[in-house]
């Protein structure tokens, strides 16, 4: 009887090739274990395995990455994140909703998170009590914490809505005690006003001079007077004035033929005001060496000039508060 003939051990290193050849990267492990396994299995067993690896691997489909595009390993990774996001989504909708909520702790005031002065001087307030204009204005000197002359300012709460044309509240005055600021003057005329000009005290006047500085985007100067003539010239500069204040106007005086009586305004104390937009008057009324006299008399000037402003349309309360603060210093309520 003839002796059955054992099947040929096949090579190993030619069934790697093929076993990997098939798979995917992410299999390779996998399959090196297969085939290490083989090593020490009978010819039989090795073929047995191997042909289990084929057809396990045969059965899964790898799509390939592509270098770009929805394929790319980018992609793929971030629809992952993605998917993984909404997962995380929806299990925090399905969370019941009558979960308490974290308490937050309320924030301190100012009073107990400001500096070692600010908490001595603001002791000297009551909040409980609003202060006539005059006690206001001398507790403001007294509460003044900073190293430098503070300015005093004055914000008074209006009832008008800015929105409404004939509700925009403002006005130029000139302070009876200064403003206690040195102002650099610039004045924007031909070569006679000019020369007016400078007389009355400007720090730049002329036309050419100023065009060049404006051609550079230079600005030197803290207020801005031109006469009637130069404004068509100046019109093209009004993206770099006017978001900054420095436009001239005819409201405010800023455009005028009489420059050596608007230089002598400014220099002396003429100031500007105007509502925001939550209705509301901010304007620095002089320095704490000022002293409560002076500031009172630059208080009433305002407060007159805000109550002559009073738009014939409002009704209901015109000034709703008023306060009083010193740079960096504690508010005063003031008494209507």
């Amino acid at each position: 009887m003839a002796e059955a003939k054992q099947p040929a051990k096949p090579k190993k290193a030619a069934a790697t090739k093929k076993i990997i050849g098939k798979s995917a990267s992410p299999e390779k492990a996998k399959l090196e274990k297969i085939i290490e396994s083989t090593k020490e299995a009978t010819a039989a067993e090795a073929v047995e395995i191997i042909e289990e690896a084929e057809v396990e691997s045969s059965e899964v489909e790898v799509t390939p990455l592509a270098k770009a595009g929805k394929r790319s390993p980018k992609a793929v990774a971030e629809a992952e994140q993605k998917l993984v996001k909404e997962e995380r989504k929806k299990s925090a909708e399905a969370e019941p909703a009558d979960q308490p909520k974290p308490v937050q702790k309320p924030s301190r005031p100012k009073s107990e998170r400001a500096g070692k002065k600010y908490r001595e001087v603001i002791k000297l307030i009551d909040k409980t009590k609003t202060y006539s204009l005059p006690e206001a204005l001398e507790l403001a000197t007294k509460t003044s914490t900073t190293k430098f002359d503070a300015t005093v300012e004055l914000h008074v709460n209006l009832g008008v809505d800015p929105k409404q044309a004939d509700q925009n509240v403002r006005d130029t005055l000139a302070l009876p005690s200064g403003t206690g600021k040195t102002i650099r003057l610039a004045v924007l005329a031909e070569a006679d006003d000019a020369a007016a000009a400078k007389a009355a005290g400007a720090d730049i006047a002329g036309s050419d001079s100023l065009f060049e500085s404006l051609d550079k985007d230079q600005i030197d100067f803290d207020v801005l007077v031109a006469t009637p003539n130069m404004m068509p010239r100046l019109g093209k500069y009004a993206r770099l004035l006017g978001p900054r204040g420095l436009m001239p106007n005819p409201k405010s005086g800023t455009v005028t033929t009489d420059v050596a009586k608007a230089v002598a305004e400014a220099k002396g104390g003429k100031v500007e005001y105007r509502v925001d937009q939550a209705g509301i008057v901010h304007l620095g009324i002089g320095k704490v060496s000022f002293g409560p006299a002076k500031l009172q008399a630059n208080a009433d000037a305002v407060m007159a000039s805000i109550r002559a402003a009073k738009p014939a349309s409002l009704k209901g309360n015109y000034i709703t508060s008023i306060h009083v603060t010193t740079s960096m210093g504690p508010s005063i309520s003031v008494t209507l």
